[in-house]
């Protein structure tokens, strides 16, 4: 142990996010005890719970920090296309698209990881559904840029499609994740454009 007592605790705490976020994604957060985080983190259960008091805390930690990441994405795609919403919007489609395409890719984990847990107050359900609205108001406030009758419609459509993505990129090819993002949203921007509304029942 006086290795990792000689370690600065910021780099502890990130090697046992490291260590929990790769496991997470991999397994399921709920096939993963702290036990097994401390044995691959290599450190001292007491140091895991030193900077994560509980493991409701380390899967936060592990959304969060994929939050941080997506979004910094997304940024980075959307700050080239300041006066192109469209480009703008098939820009995040080509790079979903080549995420869903890894050969690593296990899903959002901002999904698979509310899908383990029942609790709707459960914390992790919290950072997801905050995920969750901060994409449709991400795709909303590119809809208000274009010209469409109801961008709210516009923004629940593409929600679902990127959504629906994330869930469904075992059924795609890994050359076909892109093409039908990008022909999908296509088709909803076409229809929004000419004002065609929902189908009728």
């Amino acid at each position: 142990m006086g290795a990792e007592q000689a370690e600065p605790a910021p780099d502890v705490r990130a090697r046992i996010l490291d260590t929990a976020s790769r496991l997470f994604y991999e397994r399921g957060v709920r096939a993963v005890g702290v036990d097994l985080v401390v044995l691959e983190a290599a450190v001292a259960k007491t140091s895991l719970y030193r900077h994560f008091p509980t493991k409701d805390d380390l899967i936060v930690a592990f959304l969060e920090r994929e939050d941080l990441e997506f979004w910094g994405h997304w940024d980075s795609v959307a700050e080239q296309f300041p006066n192109d919403p469209a480009g703008e919007l098939d820009a995040h489609m080509r790079w979903i698209g080549e995420r869903l395409a890894r050969s690593n890719y296990r899903g959002c984990p901002q999904i698979n990881v509310a899908a383990e847990f029942a609790e709707q107050d459960h914390p992790a359900r919290r950072v997801s559904l905050r995920h969750m609205h901060a994409l449709r108001g991400r795709l909303l406030r590119i809809a208000q840029r274009m010209d469409v009758a109801q961008p709210d419609q516009l923004a629940a459509q593409l929600a679902v499609l990127v959504n629906g993505a994330f869930v469904s990129s075992g059924l795609l090819g890994p050359d076909e994740a892109t093409g039908v993002l990008r022909a999908a949203v296509k088709a909803l921007l076409a229809a929004a454009r000419t004002g065609q509304g929902p189908l009728p029942p």
